[in-house]
């Protein structure tokens, strides 16, 4: 099921709309899509990848046996003018006979011996639409098979079985370097015996380490050279690239080896590349969500090129600009696909990688036998665990500097190794291996191609981008309200009180409690006649335990029939937060949409709530399974298990037989969170009209279209924050721009020093949110003191007068795919001094942030990558050679950065974005060292759905040039920024003596010692150019 058809409400379809920049001509039996036929026509002619023979085609390889599939002259079939009636001869009937039996019969003959069709039976797999199947069929008579299964059963044909892989040569083994060893034996318990009856080299460490399993280090048991694995026996080349299929050479290690493969490969555009390798006799499970664009037309100039040797196994994508291999299949040295184990193991072109999250780690990535585990699991963060979201999606950052990035579509538990070849490997327990490559070279090229994938990030409404007030632990609505009002009486600048599940009536969603939070309805019409916005907590689990009758969610839940079910067909039921226990809406059914639109729709008309955060979505649950536990089979207990935290995988969370509309649970899980937060950006877009405010805790590559997102559960530790910074850029690279963690830690108690120093790091965070947990003490600003008060004051104010610029951050994520807080970097990539940097992070091109992230210091040491750099509160100039600088960082300063060459639209700050954005605009102008400086300012109304879209907006350039500022119209909608209030130019060597603003004589201020010019107190509209000089 697709998006489009899970929300089936026209209006909300006019106004969220995707636009596909993409291919619009689609097969729908090209390629393995769910999408509707009648969305998808079929085009007047397709070059399906069912057709064609199991035959080399030879004219396509070069002399070396190396064939570079590439987009050539295809002939269209056209319908004739006349139509004439033609009477074929003997000759021509015999030739036609001698063909049918070379190019029909034959095949299905192979494909009867191959496959031993004589014998079948039903496999106890869950499939999602057995009609998938179809795309992979080899031939008509596989396709009926389907076509004739029940449709959430498919049928499995009995393979012959695969004699033992020979035992190894231990010549080989030797000859083998550390770094070339891929571990043959992940699982525990490996021996000698068991190792070399895989086929593989048993030579173990020589300090043999206490524990009895072998560790993540250099493999003891390892595949040797040349080890047989699956070989090409055909490749045809297709309308869309190629096809080709593979055969199993001997039996793995795990149950269900998928013998024959079909590789479906696809030019998608001149940038990216699509592999795809399925099961071609039976369909298996692939997400239908992010909605990805489904493309059956070949792209023209590439670059990239594809290329595989059809004598030997494997394949490589390299970038024709450099001729550098960016994703090398190593002879498929080590993959299995198996119905339970999928691996895969490519070389890296260099040690840079970044991504694969959600993890708590360095923002670079250690290649030396590091292991990344992805399961969504509700954990407190820390090294070395599976955490709240999952992304298969890894960016590298090459040896001559140019970037590509690589993405895994699948949902299932996977581990990822990275080990010190350099190489990585992918070992899903499920689902299929469809990879997509994106070739750059910059990094901001990767992330705008990646997002341009799984969808651009959605535009946040302007408040969201205010400060926001949170804890577990307010008892009342009194209490709330007592602790907001003392941060707004210190001039705390603020936009929106939050409360945890405090309000709630016995912890139950869409209720609250009114007694201890009687006159909440009022309390939030309050704050929004001060400009000011409200967000409550909703939790996907519905209390299963309340009286019949008294309790609507659950009532209606059930007679919707859209909540989760466990193996025999029932309400799965778990406990969280509810007194007793606890069931899950389905939100890949259909009906979820209505039912889960319905229950906010109440909600929001006894609270008028502005937003949604949508929590414990992993999903998270107090049992590991249900009160009896968990049925026993290899769902619960895979064939290879992920190094998942708890030890099962169905830790702290529902059975992985627990039945979804869209699968199994077991396939399901790590898409749980994304798709409540794409049904609860629907909802609240329906209810409310404007544009939805969603932070969420889980998430999965295409999250960021409709939600943001928060670090979860942390320490109030230092190590705590300083992860923190990696994180939010890893986020960053996943196209979840809105992001941010809990300011002063959630778990345990912060301190003043710490949470004085957090306060000025978040206010750098795009989502800035002060959250802690109802056991801790009180860590609002107020509540810890002046210094942190002051503090907060400064940052935050800071925050608020550079919300224009950051405002104009998000268009262009939103628009083109850019980041908003990046690592260095990105700008800076021929620098590798910076490849290693995430204890500073910037804003865009323009401004770096450099937070103290160490107790009782007052400065701190900054690496400023070649150029002109000026520190944002004194206007001094600091030129750098690429060099690291002591900066002072008293305790109430965050030490911040602007670059030169870069012009920042900025507005006066005020207690709430409402009344800042009444503001005039201030341009803030950093010149480099040839005086030059260039920047925007995207302006709309902050809050309606689709202003970009529907073009009611307005856009301004400007540009900085021999000492004259103009400013140039490229959009002006029916939403006029306020007028230009005030210039500041920094980096003007000498004295000014005359300033004109649209060739009329202006005062000015010109500081002499830090040499910059103020020109204030203007009042000039964006509607018409701006030109501003000096002499």
């Amino acid at each position: 099921m697709r998006i489009r058809d899970l929300l089936k409400l026209k209006p909300f379809q006019a106004k969220r709309a995707r636009p596909l920049t993409r291919t619009d001509s689609v097969s729908f039996e090209a390629f393995c899509n769910d999408s509707p036929p009648e969305k998808y026509p079929e085009p007047e002619i397709t070059e399906s990848s069912l057709i064609g023979d199991y035959k080399f085609s030879p004219a396509k390889l070069d002399d070396g046996g190396e064939g570079e599939y590439a987009s050539m002259p295809r002939t269209r079939h056209t319908s004739r003018g006349t139509n004439k009636s033609i009477h074929p001869s003997l000759p021509t009937i015999l030739l036609v006979i001698v063909l049918s039996a070379v190019f029909i019969i034959l095949p299905i003959v192979y494909l009867l011996n191959c496959f031993d069709m004589v014998y079948k039976h039903n496999s106890r797999r869950y499939v999602t639409n057995i009609k998938e199947a179809d795309h992979y069929g080899p031939s008509n008579l596989v396709r009926q098979q389907f076509l004739d299964a029940p449709r959430k059963e498919s049928r499995l044909i009995k393979i012959k079985s695969l004699p033992y892989p020979p035992k190894p040569d231990y010549n080989q083994c030797k000859s083998l370097t550390e770094a070339e060893k891929f571990d043959c034996f992940p699982d525990a318990g490996a021996n000698a015996e068991d190792c070399e009856t895989r086929g593989c080299c048993w030579i173990p460490a020589k300090t043999k380490p206490k524990d009895a399993n072998v560790p993540l280090n250099i493999p003891y048991c390892f595949y040797p050279a040349n080890y047989n694995t699956y070989n090409y026996i055909n490749v045809t080349e297709s309308g869309f690239g190629l096809v080709a299929f593979l055969r199993r050479s001997y039996r793995t290690a795990y149950p269900e080896d998928i013998h024959v493969l079909k590789m479906i490969v696809k030019y998608e555009t001149e940038t990216r590349l699509h592999i795809k390798m399925v099961d071609p006799v039976n369909s298996r499970f692939e997400p239908a969500y992010p909605e990805v664009p489904i493309v059956d037309r070949a792209a023209i100039n590439l670059s990239y090129s594809f290329k595989i040797d059809v004598l030997r196994p494997g394949f490589k994508v390299i970038r024709k600009a450099d001729n550098v291999t960016i994703f090398d299949a190593n002879n498929f040295i080590n993959m299995i696909y198996s119905n339970q184990f999928l691996q895969i193991s490519t070389k890296l072109p260099s040690q840079y990688i970044y991504g694969l999250g959600e993890h708590q780690s360095n923002l670079l990535l250690s290649t030396d036998w590091n292991r990344f585990t992805l399961f969504n699991h509700d954990a407190i963060p820390q090294f070395n665990k599976n955490l709240y979201g999952s992304h298969p999606f890894y960016l590298s950052v090459e040896n001559s500097s140019n970037s590509h990035g690589v993405f895994l579509l699948n949902s299932n538990a996977m581990d990822i190794i990275l080990q010190p070849t350099p190489a990585i490997t992918f070992r899903p327990v499920g689902g299929i291996l469809d990879f997509y490559f994106f070739m750059g070279p910059t990094p901001s090229d990767v992330i705008g191609q990646y997002t341009e994938l799984i969808g651009r990030p959605h535009m946040p409404p302007y408040w969201g981008l205010g400060f926001h007030l949170c804890r577990f632990g307010y008892k009342t609505l009194n209490e709330t309200r007592k602790v907001m009002q003392r941060n707004i009486n210190a001039g705390i600048p603020l936009d929106t009180q939050w409360n945890d599940l405090d309000y709630m009536n016995n912890s139950n969603d869409f209720t609250y409690d009114k007694e201890n939070f009687n006159g909440l309805p009022g309390f939030v019409k309050d704050l929004h006649s001060n400009g000011m916005h409200y967000i409550p907590l909703i939790d996907p689990g519905v209390s299963a335990s309340e009286v019949p009758g008294t309790y609507p969610p659950y009532d209606t839940g059930i007679k919707m029939d859209i909540f989760v079910k466990n193996s025999t067909g029932q309400p799965f039921i778990g406990k969280v937060w509810n007194k007793a226990s606890t069931v899950w809406p389905d939100f890949t059914h259909p009906r979820t949409v209505d039912y889960w639109t319905l229950m906010l729709k109440n909600m929001h008309e006894q609270i008028p709530f502005d937003g949604a955060w949508i929590d414990m979505n992993e999903p998270s649950n107090f049992l590991s399974g249900s009160f009896t536990g968990c049925p026993k089979s290899s769902l619960e207990s895979p064939p290879y298990f992920p190094a998942v935290d708890g030890g099962v995988i169905n830790y702290k969370t529902m059975c992985m037989s627990a039945k979804h509309y869209g699968g199994l649970h077991y396939n399901i899980h790590n898409l749980y969170g994304f798709t409540e937060a794409i049904v609860t950006s629907f909802a609240l877009a329906e209810i409310r009209d404007t544009r939805p405010m969603i932070i969420s805790r889980s998430t999965f590559p295409g999250h960021g279209h409709y939600a943001g997102h928060w670090s979860g559960d942390i320490w109030s530790a230092w190590a705590d924050m300083r992860y923190t910074i990696p994180q939010l850029l890893s986020f960053s690279l996943f196209g979840i721009p809105l992001m941010g963690a809990d300011i002063c830690g959630f778990n345990g108690n912060t301190t003043q020093s710490l949470c004085n120093r957090w306060m000025q790091l978040g206010a750098f965070y795009p989502f800035s949110r002060n959250h802690n947990t109802d056991d801790g003490i009180d860590q609002d600003p107020v509540a810890m003191g002046e210094q942190v008060v002051a503090s907060s004051k400064k940052a935050l104010n800071v925050r608020y007068s550079l919300l224009p610029y950051l405002y104009t951050l998000f268009y262009r994520a939103h628009v083109f795919g850019e980041t908003v807080a990046r690592p260095l970097f990105f700008d800076f990539t021929g620098d590798p001094e910076t490849y290693f940097i995430d204890t500073q992070f910037l804003w865009g091109a323009a401004l770096m942030i450099v937070p103290v992230l160490e107790e009782s210091k007052s400065e701190v040491m900054a690496y400023l990558p070649s150029g002109v750099w000026y520190d944002f509160y004194t206007k001094s100039e600091i030129r750098s050679k690429g060099q690291t600088f002591n900066l002072s960082a008293p305790l109430d300063t965050i030490p911040l950065l602007m670059r030169g060459g870069y012009i920042l639209p900025q507005q006066a700050p005020k207690q709430t974005t409402s009344e800042s954005r009444k503001t005039k605009v201030q341009l803030l102008i950093a010149s480099d060292e040839n005086g030059t400086a260039s920047g925007e300012f995207y302006w709309d109304d902050g809050d309606s759905l689709n202003c970009y879209e529907e073009k009611r907006y307005s856009l301004v350039s400007f540009e900085l040039d021999s000492n004259v500022l103009r400013s140039f119209i490229v959009y002006l909608g029916p939403d006029i920024p306020p007028n230009l209030g005030s210039v500041t130019v920094l980096g003007i060597q000498k004295p000014v003596t005359e300033v004109m603003v649209n060739d009329l004589a202006q005062a000015f201020k010109f500081d002499t010692v830090h040499k910059y010019l103020v020109v204030d107190k203007l009042d000039v509209p964006f509607s018409k150019p701006i030109v501003v000089s000096w002499k």
